[in-house]
């Protein structure tokens, strides 16, 4: 359960770096994703979970 909440804080210091160290990044890339089809969208979500699971297992195996 810790190693849960400690990646989880790990995820807030980096949405904070993006929005709070560049606004007008975080901004652009909003509208970008409101372009995107839907299907693209998808895969790229489950490149991503595809990749933190496999980050994850290299990490702790």
């Amino acid at each position: 359960m810790s190693d849960l909440i400690a990646a989880l804080g790990l995820v807030l210091v980096l949405e904070g770096v993006l929005y709070g160290g560049m606004p007008g990044l975080a901004r652009r890339l909003a509208a970008e994703v409101v372009t995107l089809p839907e299907g693209a969208l998808r895969v790229g979500g489950l490149v991503a979970v595809a990749a933190g699971v496999g980050l994850v297992w290299l990490v702790r195996s």
